[in-house]
């Protein structure tokens, strides 16, 4: 078998890979592999040469390798072979969520493909390449999720920011099937109607989807949800709560909100079409108060060195629903920063409610799905925080 070309790590980042953090950044790279080979797998060794496994290796990216395994290549091959393997492992792992026609099927490192994830709407599939090394591959992962999902669509959805940081051009396009790639999918009894061509993201946040179900279980009343989107929340609110207004600044979206809150019937729900921090603060200001509030805003800490400016939004956001909540209202409040732990979160919170004069009860703390899995040793994956609380 041919030699790999060896990637030598620092004392620092030997430590980091083997307490079970799968990435190395450029700075702990001490010897970069030979190779200009796009996404290329390498042997990986400490200073004194000891193997650690073999990762995919970025030529450009800040996050020069991403561990694969911690064989080596006398061990274990790393081939196309290797990458199916564990593409049919992690698609065996959401057989827990039987019946389900929207959810992630692969979550990048978590699923030990790091980089590399895959979204199920109905008949159709998004993939999104977030490493130079899965990036390499996708059209052959394309193909082995269409022979094994039956799929008629696979969507590449490789517009994010994050392939900036990786050096990678972003692009939309068809990796198998023809014409408008325009799909449904259900979340409980509702049914939503997604563009994978189009719409945000990868369709739609199928990682909220658990959280759209349960605050649909204990709202009541009058409803709020801000940053609605197409209305996962809304539709899900308006099972028992009275009414629900739904707000969502993007107009297509808001469009998207009225059909399918029409196709499924919730009569309810109304859609306004506006900034969901200038609502909060004239519903503020005008007295108007809800039973039921959700906060869904857009991650708003992207780099580290936003945090300080996204706290003070979230902060306002928090505050100014706090004010808006009739007593024993129920506020469900979520984050999608990464950079933003839960504990910094759940402080943000309570500063807030204690800024609004309103004791809360703290009901659950939640995050993502079943099918967005946390990678131990890897906080990135643990992105989405959900905090449900009742303001007395």
């Amino acid at each position: 078998m041919p030699s790999l070309p060896t990637a030598r790590v620092s004392l620092k980042g030997a430590k980091t890979l083997r307490r079970g953090t799968p990435w190395v950044y450029r700075t702990e790279l001490t010897d970069a592999p030979a190779t200009d080979a796009p996404g290329a797998v390498v042997a990986v060794v400490d200073p004194q040469g000891n193997p650690i496994g073999q990762a995919l290796y970025a030529r450009r990216s800040p996050l020069a390798l991403r561990l694969l395994t911690r064989k080596g290549p006398n061990e274990e091959k790393v081939d196309d072979a290797f990458f199916i393997r564990r593409l049919e492992a992690a698609l065996a792992r959401r057989a827990v969520l039987p019946g389900r026609d929207g959810l992630r099927l692969v979550h990048g490192e978590a699923d030990l493909l790091p980089g590399f994830f895959v979204d199920r709407y109905g008949q159709g599939l998004t993939v999104q390449t977030l490493s130079e090394g899965m990036d390499a591959r996708k059209e052959m992962l394309a193909r082995a999720l269409v022979e094994r999902t039956g799929a008629s669509h696979v969507v590449c959805r490789d517009d994010a920011s994050g392939r900036d940081f990786e050096s990678l051009p972003r692009e939309v396009r068809l990796l198998h099937g023809e014409g408008a790639a325009r799909f449904t999918y259900h979340e409980g009894d509702n049914r939503f109607e997604v563009d994978l061509l189009g719409d945000m993201k990868t369709g739609a946040f199928l990682d909220q989807v658990d959280n759209h179900l349960r605050a649909g279980e204990l709202g009541r009343g009058e409803a709020l949800d801000c940053f609605s989107y197409h209305g996962g929340f809304a539709l899900a609110l308006a099972k028992h709560c009275t009414s629900v207004l739904a707000v969502e600044q993007d107009a297509k979206a808001s469009a998207r909100i009225q059909t399918n809150a029409e196709a499924n019937g919730r009569a309810n729900v109304k859609v306004e079409n506006g900034n969901a921090f200038d609502v909060l603060r004239r519903f503020d200001q005008e007295g108007r108060r809800f039973d039921t509030i959700v906060l869904d805003p857009p991650g708003l800490a992207k780099r580290r060195e936003g945090l300080a400016t996204a706290l003070r939004a979230y902060h306002e956001l928090n505050l100014r629903a706090l004010r808006c909540l009739k007593p024993d209202g129920l506020l469900v409040t979520c984050s999608c920063s990464g950079k933003l732990d839960r504990q910094g979160f759940e402080s943000m919170v309570l500063d807030a409610a204690a800024d609004a004069k309103r004791p809360v009860q703290i009901l659950e703390r939640r995050g993502a799905g079943l099918d967005h899995p946390v990678l131990a040793g890897l906080t990135e994956t643990e992105y989405l925080k959900a905090l449900y609380v009742r303001a007395l």
